[in-house]
């Protein structure tokens, strides 16, 4: 009996409405705009139908630039100690010029998120750092939205059976697609009409929390008491975004969180995580850290201490705060009861935090802020961005005023305004 084809295992019209919503909501793609792709290879099919949609809104050119999950394992298997800390620094550097010049991004993540953990982990951790520091020119327009860019993802084989184990991997594949397809809202018939009526829910939230002025959020519950101060003159924000270029777009799908940035040297407090963090080819499970002026004083993990303990040895912002996040404990994806070892899906589970950089459009006026002034007013600087989760349906959260005055924000992980 021969192999299900890609088609009796992903259903071709939904994969073709996460194409089109990745390109009109994601994006929000203008005629003329050339875009840039990454992606696996085994997320090909969908590379072809994000390729069309894009060409048939009047994409300049669409560039895509493949990796392979074999050509990543040889390098570890086959390739010498020294170019580990070596990274395509060249390339990256093309892509921040093009993104410089109005190029759209776009990332499809899908290559199996454990791919790395039978390898050495010194030799990861340099390769990471190797890569995040070559990476750095187009980070930099990407966090700082200088052009507008969207994640999604694709049901990949090997992520499939690690998220469904036991099954054949025809059917895991098929289930985690549909897992996709629910929370990227494209398993109805107008799934574009389902992403308005979203991202209005989330700003009303975000307009809330604006109008609000909090000066720093409480976190209990959940073996959690965290106070995390908030930057000066932050913003809240969530769903669509407009980008420096003035387009608006929707950076990931799914998402349901509404988001802003801690002042890096007011977070005092312990926090547990409630979710696995996976990260390098590592799962690292039952985090504690303790933050005082800021930065994190001890840290602990029951798997993946090592790999959590290198992560903060990055550079010195890796130890202080760059976002915090609120996400109802009832939002679609916790609903869904998985865990998908990635952290597109996974932090939109639960309200969460991230260690390392900041988002400069979490300021207003962020927008024509230098480096040195978001750093004046709080945000953090670091080579790498980590979300991990710290909501539970136990977590409630309280905002506290410049007064000392305090409004119910969360009760019992769901919103109480």
């Amino acid at each position: 009996m021969s192999d299900p084809a890609v088609t009796d295992i992903i259903d071709p019209v939904k994969l073709d409405r996460l194409a089109e919503v990745a390109v009109r909501v994601g994006l929000s793609l203008r005629p003329g705009q050339d875009l840039l792709l990454t992606a696996p290879v085994v997320a090909l099919p969908l590379v072809r139908r994000i390729a069309f949609h894009a060409y048939r809104a009047g994409a300049g050119l669409v560039t895509p630039i493949l990796s392979d999950e074999e050509v990543t394992l040889t390098r570890y298997r086959a390739g010498h100690a020294a170019g580990f800390d070596r990274a395509a620094g060249w390339l990256y550097e093309g892509m921040a010029r093009a993104f410089a010049q109005n190029t759209a991004r776009l990332a499809i993540v899908g290559d199996d998120p454990m791919l790395l953990s039978g390898e050495d982990p010194l030799l990861v951790a340099r390769a990471s750092k190797a890569n995040s520091v070559a990476y750095q020119p187009a980070l930099e327009k990407i966090v700082n939205f200088e052009t507008n860019w969207n994640i999604v993802a694709y049901p990949g084989p090997a992520w499939a059976r690690l998220v469904f184990p036991g099954l054949p991997e025809h059917v895991a594949q098929g289930k985690l697609a549909e897992a996709i397809f629910a929370a990227a809202r494209v398993d109805g018939t107008d799934p574009v009409g389902a992403w308005d009526r979203h991202n209005a829910a989330l700003r009303r939230r975000t307009e809330w929390l604006n109008a609000q002025r909090f000066d720093a959020l409480h976190f209990r519950g959940g073996g959690t008491d965290l106070r995390i101060g908030l930057a000066d003159g932050h913003h809240w924000a969530g769903g669509a975004s407009q980008s420096k270029n003035g387009i608006v777009c929707n950076a990931n799908i799914p998402t349901e969180e509404v988001f802003t940035t801690p002042h890096c040297h007011r977070v005092d407090g312990h926090v547990v995580s409630t979710k696995p963090l996976s990260h390098q080819g590592a799962l690292i499970d039952n985090i504690a850290m303790r933050f005082v002026d800021g930065r994190i004083v001890e840290a602990t993990a029951s798997r993946g201490g090592e790999v959590l303990s290198r992560l903060l040895d990055t550079d010195e912002g890796a130890r202080r705060l760059g976002e915090v996040a609120l996400v109802p404990h009832s939002s679609p994806i916790s609903r869904s009861g998985l865990l998908f070892y990635n952290t597109l899906f996974d932090e939109n589970a639960a309200s969460h935090i991230a260690l390392g950089q900041c988002y400069s459009k979490c300021f207003v006026d962020g927008g024509s802020m230098t480096p040195q002034q978001v750093a004046a007013r709080g945000g953090n600087q670091s080579l790498i961005h980590i979300d991990w989760m710290i909501g539970c349906g136990d977590t409630d959260v309280d905002g506290i005023r410049a007064n000392g005055s305090r409004v119910a924000v969360f009760r019992k992980g769901e919103w109480a305004w």
